[in-house]
Parts: structure tokens; C-alpha cells; sequence
């Protein structure tokens, strides 16, 4: 394979696995939900305990996605990890306080007490979702960073990162990842739960959340679709009018499959929310895998630039200039095969884990509680 073929594999590598993120942020969202949802503690214990079986997931392919960035795109990896850093460690410690939060939350001699970890799983839910939507929309909007000859990064702001949080339109992403996550959340519940108690809140929670997700997500769309776009023409990076609504139209086959996604998307909704399909989770999960995969990939491979440079326009990073050698591509992909086995092991490992729904009673007979 050439280098800019590997380069467009390992970026559609990444938009998978960012679309597989987006996916698993349900674990946010159930957590988020927690309020809500659990009006006694054997309820608060059933969700988080559901939850439980899961979150590893979420930390996992966060951590993969931050590996292949750093192996295929470099420059991209020091420029943001290393110029951005206040908010993503940020980031990091929300998650990091979501598996302290799992491990001793039910602990015995626990001094913090219980409800301590509980408000540590809703700080990883609305803060450490909202900033990662918030990270991810300045692949369009762009950040304020500029690279010297020796590709060291100078950023242009004491707050490192979270000078994005001024930005209005950053924050539109965010607030889109934090209620899709919690529509995810509760069509999760809904079928992994044994409780009729439950099912009922757990279905208007999925239309609450999924009308405030829409309204978000259509205010994105319309924002990236109207804004000037960051664009690669012969070599050089150009500001073009409706760039990006105009490099879908250039590449029908990311638009076709951005509004699959969306009806999807809205399918799922339907069925959870309104039908109360136990199923719907998963029909959620197609669409909102096929939109996130859609709008990233073309963004990279499509001639966009995937993070622009407010303070040198010529300095923006696109998949070309970002890239690792030839040479690493081409190992790595050869390590990239065995990607299908991962899958189908986790997905053989969650089809046994909630081959039956999880109750109370069960919870109940467990020695080890979350």
C-alpha cells in the first residue's frame, strides 16, 4: 500500500473507533440518569451495578482511540496532548475518578462514603462528556496552536485547551454528546433491567433526552454546514464558504451514510421510547456509529483538515502532514488484523453477560456489589 492509502486506512481506523466511543458513552449516560431514575437505594444500586458490568468498555477504547492517534497521527497527538493539556486532563481525571468510584463505592470501611462516588460518577458523566464533545468540535472550529521548525508546539493561550469553552459553538457538540449519551443510557436500562418499576421513567427519560439530543445534533449540523471550512487545495490549506457542506456533496457516500445514521437514529428512539422495544439500544448504536463514523471520516479524507491552526493557517494538520512513516503505517496495519478477533470476543462476552436481565434478586445473591 502507498503512504496516503495507509494514511486514509489509519484515519478510517480512528473514525471507527470514535464512532464506537460515541456508542459506549451509554455508561455516562445511565450515570447521569442515577437522579432520575433511582428514587431508593435498591434502585441506585441496580443501575449502577448494570453499569458496572460495562464501564470498562468506555475507558478502553477512549485509551485505544488516544493509541492510534499517537501511533498514526503524531503531530496531531503532541500538538493537542501536548499544547492542549489543561483540558485534557481534565478529561483524564473524570474518567479516572469513574474507576475509584466503581471499586469502592460499596467497599466496607469506605470513609468518603457512598454517596461521594456517586456525585464522582455524575461529574464523569456531565463534565468529562461534555468536555470531550467540547475537544472534539475544535476539529472544526480549529485551536490556537503553531509549530516551529522543529514541529514543537506553541500554544497561543495561558489556558491550554480550555479557551475552547469560550467558543459558543464548541459547546453545541458538547451538550449534543451529553444528552445522546443519556438517550443511550436509558435505552441501555431498558434492556438490561428486570424492574417494572423502573421501565416507565427509563422510557420518558429516552424521549426527554433524545428531544434535547436532536435539537442539539440539527444545531451542529447546521453550524459545520454554514461555517467557513478549513480545506486542503493543492498543498495549501484555504478558508472555503460552506466547505464543509460542500465536501459531502463532493463525497455523497459519507452524506448517504451521515443521514442513515440520523434516521436510525430516530428509528431507535421510536422503538425505546415510544414502544418501549427492549431492542432499541442496539438499533441506537447502528445509527449513531454510522453518523459519528460518517462526519469524522470525511472531515479527514475528504480534503478537510482535521485540526486547523487559528494562529498559522499553513500550519493546520491534515492526515499528509500529520502522519507517522511509511514504514509504521504499513507494521501497524498488520497489527490492525487482528482488530475482528477483539470484536468478536467482546461481543461474544457481553451476549453471555446479559443472556438474562439483571434484578434485584439476582443483585441480591452477588457476594460483590458495585
Amino acid at each position: 500500500m502507498s503512504l496516503e492509502a495507509l494514511q486514509i486506512y489509519w484515519w478510517v481506523v480512528a473514525s471507527v473507533l470514535l464512532g464506537a466511543l460515541s456508542c459506549l458513552f451509554f455508561v455516562q449516560g445511565g450515570q447521569m440518569l442515577l437522579p432520575d431514575l433511582a428514587k431508593n437505594e435498591e434502585e441506585k444500586t441496580l443501575i449502577i451495578n448494570s453499569l458496572g458490568r460495562k464501564w470498562e468498555l468506555t475507558f478502553t477504547t477512549l485509551v485505544v482511540f488516544g493509541g492510534v492517534m499517537f501511533a498514526a497521527f503524531p503531530l496531531f497527538y503532541s500538538t493537542s496532548f501536548g499544547g492542549a493539556y489543561w483540558v485534557w486532563l481534565a478529561i483524564l481525571f473524570c474518567f479516572i475518578i469513574q474507576a475509584v468510584s466503581y471499586e469502592y463505592r460499596k467497599k466496607p470501611n469506605n470513609f468518603l462514603g457512598a454517596k461521594t462516588y456517586e456525585v464522582f460518577l455524575l461529574i464523569n458523566g456531565y463534565v468529562g462528556i461534555f468536555l470531550l464533545g467540547v475537544a472534539l468540535s475544535t476539529f472544526f472550529s480549529g485551536a490556537n496552536f503553531s509549530l516551529n521548525g522543529y514541529n514543537f508546539v506553541q500554544w497561543n493561550t495561558p489556558l491550554r485547551g480550555l479557551e475552547a469553552l469560550s467558543n459558543p459553538a464548541n459547546l453545541i457538540l458538547g451538550f449534543t454528546l451529553v444528552f445522546l449519551s443519556k438517550t443511550l443510557g436509558a435505552s441501555y436500562l431498558l434492556n438490561n433491567l428486570a424492574s417494572p418499576t423502573l421501565s416507565p421513567r427509563v422510557k420518558k427519560a429516552i424521549l426527554l433526552n433524545a428531544t434535547l439530543f436532536l435539537l442539539c445534533f440539527i444545531s451542529f449540523l447546521s453550524w459545520i454546514f454554514c461555517k467557513d471550512a478549513f480545506v486542503l487545495i493543492e498543498g495549501k490549506v484555504e478558508i472555503v464558504r460552506f466547505g464543509y457542506f460542500l465536501i459531502f456533496l463532493h463525497h455523497p457516500l459519507f452524506l448517504i451514510l451521515l443521514l442513515a445514521g440520523a434516521l436510525i437514529v430516530i428509528v431507535g428512539i421510536y422503538l425505546g421510547g415510544i414502544r418501549g422495544n427492549e431492542k432499541s439500544v442496539f438499533v441506537l448504536f447502528a445509527g449513531v456509529f454510522l453518523a459519528v463514523f460518517a462526519l469524522f471520516g470525511n472531515l479527514g479524507i475528504n480534503g478537510g483538515v482535521f485540526y486547523p491552526s487559528l494562529s498559522n493557517l499553513s500550519q493546520s494538520l491534515s492526515i499528509y502532514n500529520a502522519s507517522s512513516s511509511h514504514y509504521t503505517l504499513k507494521a501497524m496495519a498488520y497489527v490492525s488484523l487482528l482488530i475482528p478477533i477483539v470484536i468478536f470476543y467482546v461481543s461474544w462476552v457481553w451476549k453471555n453477560m446479559d443472556s438474562q436481565k439483571l434484578s434485584t434478586q439476582e443483585l441480591n445473591e452477588q457476594n460483590e456489589k458495585y
